[in-house]
């Protein structure tokens, strides 16, 4: 087998020996990442798994694993019980920048032999490792969904709440009643403080470079169309099409240059003074002669 090969194989094939030398250093292994490992010991190992021999005995076997690449420095070592320690080397790989080899050796009891348990690549501090998992569920974020897809809430979504409970809503629950007619779901308070607080920090929202800038705000705009219920305290839509917020909610604090009661100055935009000299003719008179 390549060197390389042995190599990857070494890092992953031990998820057992993995697992424990993380959990000793602070570290567990989540949902398939395996995060960076330290030579910080919670205890000090048996001396008998810790003296030169050992430390000897550790690297010929990092090393016979690690084929033609060379093994590092020693970093430390880490007791994981009473008969047992795993020592870290440096891995010299390329690709492996910041990641060590651990060596797990033990023994049966003082007197007894040393013996290598396993031997496997894992990260350190300043390793380059895969970012955290994150379920398949989980990783569609706002703007993602895209012409004929289809995303469907989750049954416990805290920010619907079922119909029959009521919207928190009281403009809603009367046009409800009104019709006798309900949705299965309906957005709940946790829902309606969500959309609020987060149109609130965008694009729209009061403190977007827009509305800073802006002569007027959209509540005393002729545009502004007041949403229905308790979002309407806050925030409308814009139905000015000259504008960028044309068709999005917009917070009542929000402005534009398109204010329906902006006025520009009128007269000329370069400022003429009231006496104008022309100086491209010049008048010359003649003077007298002295003394005639």
């Amino acid at each position: 087998m390549h060197a390389a090969d042995k190599t990857k194989t070494a890092a992953i094939r031990s998820h057992r020996t993995s697992e424990r030398v993380a959990r000793v250093r602070g570290a567990v292994r989540t949902c398939g990442t395996i995060h960076p490992v330290t030579a910080t010991p919670t205890r000090q190992p048996d001396p008998a798994l810790a003296d030169p021999a050992a430390v000897r005995l550790a690297r010929a076997a990092a090393q016979e694993e690690a084929g033609a690449e060379r093994v590092g420095d020693h970093v430390g070592a880490v007791a994981e019980d009473a008969v047992s320690a795993t020592h870290l080397f440096e891995a010299d790989h390329a690709g492996y920048q910041g990641w060590n080899w651990a060596v797990t050796v033990a023994f049966a009891g003082p007197g007894t032999p040393l013996s290598v348990s396993e031997v496997v690549l894992l990260p350190g501090e300043d390793a380059l490792v895969a970012p955290e998992w994150v379920p398949w569920h989980e990783r569609v974020r706002a703007g993602d969904l895209g012409v004929g897809d289809l995303l469907p809430a989750p049954e416990d979504d805290p920010r619907l709440a079922p119909g029959y409970v009521g919207s928190d809503d009281p403009a809603v629950e009367e046009v409800a009643l009104e019709v006798g007619l309900g949705r299965v779901r309906v957005l709940s308070r946790e829902g309606v403080l969500d959309a609020a607080q987060r149109w609130h920090g965008g694009d729209f929202g009061p403190r977007s470079e827009m509305a800073r800038s802006a002569p007027a705000t959209c509540g005393t705009c002729g545009f502004y169309t007041r949403l229905a219920g308790s979002l309407g305290a806050a925030y409308g839509v814009c139905a000015n099409e000259m504008t960028p917020a044309d068709g999005h909610v917009v917070h009542v604090e929000y402005g534009c240059g398109a204010h329906s009661e902006v006025e520009v100055e009128g007269g000329p935009l370069v400022p003429v003074a009231e006496v104008v000299y022309d100086d491209a003719v010049l008048d010359v008179e003649a003077n007298s002669e002295s003394g005639k």
